[in-house]
């Protein structure tokens, strides 16, 4: 039972960094932006908070700081993809690897320093003391609980029950037809973009402020590929996502309680298992079964930057 509870457990952790950057991921992509900036913008988050909680030791700041610079880094991608209609794929490829080397060269001087300011586990009365799964998902820090509870009802809300929200999907489906109607289609664009991003920071910082309290070059590991593909995975839809966060939460923990238990699997293949798995789940249920190909399609105007002169 204890076994149980503690992979329950660091599933729920690994996956609230996945789950908060596929949650971004979701609101700019719904406005047909592709945001492959991810990677480096969670890189981003991660070394800033760390910084800032290392220089005054209050991890609220570190995750402010890491918000901002993300929405930052995200602000660039606007400016370069929706504004100035440059491809979308090579600007946040571009975004992926400044962050990845901003942080790397920002990062020196807090490489491999623990951190001692960092969000603690509140246990919920009650039900913290269920057992098995009361210790794995009602003692968690208060990110675990904002990600998996609050964060997703909201967009969720947002997204499918206000006007704004049906804007921003009308934005992403067909831009054109928005316009015709009085949607800023520009501006709607270019501020998923940027929420997206303070979401992707907001990601890094909770790596580094609840999961891991230490920051290493190269941490993020791919972290930001694997929210991006869960996007797809989950339909665009922001509650599947983060559910989605945490499934891979559970193969990622699998993999660190085989090399620590000592499995007789080589370490390399369970490292690779959350990568595996993220190519299996977006592959296997698209060939086998026809109606999710169709649930899982994506926005008609992802990718495709808005001229008004095109209507």
């Amino acid at each position: 039972m204890a076994l149980l509870s503690d992979l329950l457990g660091h599933a729920v952790l690994s996956g609230s960094v996945l789950a908060l950057g596929a949650l971004g991921e979701v609101i700019a992509e719904r406005a047909g932006v592709l945001d492959l900036g991810v990677e480096g913008l969670m890189s981003l988050g991660a070394v800033v908070a760390v910084m800032t909680v290392t220089a005054t030791p209050h991890p609220w700041l570190g995750l402010l700081a890491a918000g901002l610079v993300g929405g930052l880094g995200a602000g660039v991608l606007a400016l370069s993809s929706v504004v100035l209609r440059a491809n979308q794929v090579l600007c946040g490829v571009a975004i992926t690897f400044l962050g990845l080397g901003l942080s790397s060269v920002i990062g020196r001087s807090v490489a491999g320093i623990p951190i001692s300011a960092v969000f603690e586990p509140v246990s919920i009365p009650v039900l913290s003391s269920i057992p098995v799964i009361g210790p794995a998902f009602f003692s968690q820090n208060v990110l675990v609980y904002l990600i998996y509870l609050v964060l997703p009802a909201l967009v969720h809300f947002w997204m499918f029950r206000t006007r704004s929200g049906l804007d921003l999907r009308a934005v992403g489906e067909n831009p054109a037809a928005a316009d015709a109607v009085g949607v800023p289609v520009m501006r709607l664009r270019a501020l998923a973009v940027i929420l997206g991003g303070v979401l992707a920071g907001l990601a890094g910082a909770d790596l580094t402020l609840a999961v891991v309290p230490v920051w290493s070059d190269g941490m993020i590991a791919g972290r930001g590929w694997i929210a991006v593909a869960l996007v797809i995975f989950a339909g665009y839809r922001p509650v599947v996502a983060v559910l989605s966060g945490l499934l891979f939460g559970l193969v990622t923990a699998v993999g660190f309680m085989g090399q620590a238990r000592g499995w007789p699997i080589a370490p390399a293949i369970l490292n690779t298992l959350p990568y595996l798995g993220t190519v299996g789940c977006i592959i296997v249920p698209m060939l086998a079964f026809a109606k999710l190909r169709s649930a899982m399609a994506a926005p008609a105007a992802l990718g495709t930057p808005y001229y008004r002169s095109g209507r």
